[in-house]
């Protein structure tokens, strides 16, 4: 596993393949790379370069707090980290959370992107509640009842300590006051965006995104098929294509998701063929 420091944080990252047009995938949740490795590893088999990486915050990268926003953070990462890999624009994937940090990585940064595809688009006023507890409210908690070492012992923190010993030192040197601070701050940015359409951006804004995209919905109440509906009716350049056949009553389906890499692949090499010819 490589690393590269940007904007002040190291982030951990892998390509798979060694040719081909640049793919740059961001999974979901605080879930770091290995989850959709597997998916990455089929892309490249395909004939694409694929970059899967942990996030900050995520998996075995370091951690860090700037700026009103999470997403709009990790989304500048992710810049900042294919412009040290050199790749120039690149296709760029997300999926759920991570497909909120490729739009506004679109938004801001249009000559970064060739085409986006997302998948398990998040919306949703259930969407909007669970995340803010899970992102931030549990981690508010912690800190307030038992201070760092509390922070230090929820599932997410420690096994990034566990992943990273650094991390203990970042968290250690922030101190609880600023760590509570950074948590409430990325928790007010979040609810901000967290009841459009598609969370993290504004209809307009969602308007304003020209770059080709395909959007495959989700299928359970974190990532409605309605929030993938919305992004494809306000995106003025998108594709729509549905993977699952029905809304599950469930918070998330990773299992059902991860059943359908092959076809979720097939769907992404398709769009990014199709792209390189049209280029």
């Amino acid at each position: 596993m490589q690393s590269a420091v940007v904007r002040g944080v190291r982030l951990v990252y892998e390509v798979l393949g060694n040719r081909g047009p640049w793919v740059a995938m961001s999974p979901g949740g605080r879930r770091g790379l290995a989850p959709d490795r597997a998916l990455g590893v089929l892309l490249a088999e395909a004939g694409f370069r694929v970059l899967v990486y942990d996030r900050r915050n995520t998996g075995a990268s370091e951690i860090g707090f700037p700026g009103q926003s999470e997403s709009h953070e990790q989304a500048e990462d992710l810049f900042a980290l294919l412009q040290t890999l050199g790749t120039g624009p690149a296709y760029v994937a997300g999926c759920s959370s991570g497909s909120r940090l490729s739009l506004l990585l679109a938004l801001h940064h249009p000559e970064a992107v060739k085409a986006l595809l997302l998948w398990r688009v998040t919306g949703g006023e259930f969407a909007a509640k669970r995340l803010a507890f899970n992102y931030y409210g549990q981690f508010i908690a912690a800190v307030e009842q038992g201070g760092l070492e509390a922070v230090m012992e929820t599932e997410h923190f420690a096994a990034m300590i566990a992943a990273n010993p650094a991390n203990r030192k970042i968290l250690e040197g922030m101190g609880a006051e600023a760590f509570l601070a950074a948590m409430k701050r990325w928790l007010a940015g979040f609810h901000q965006g967290a009841l459009h359409p598609v969370a993290g951006l504004t209809p307009d804004e969602m308007r304003r995104i020209a770059l080709p995209t395909l959007i495959v919905p989700g299928n359970d109440r974190t990532h409605r098929c309605a929030a993938g509906q919305a992004a494809h009716r306000l995106m003025p350049n998108s594709e729509y294509r549905e993977l699952m056949d029905h809304d599950l009553d469930v918070d998330v389906d990773l299992d059902g998701w991860a059943k359908k890499n092959g076809t979720l692949a097939a769907y992404f090499v398709d769009f990014l063929r199709r792209r390189e010819r049209a280029s």
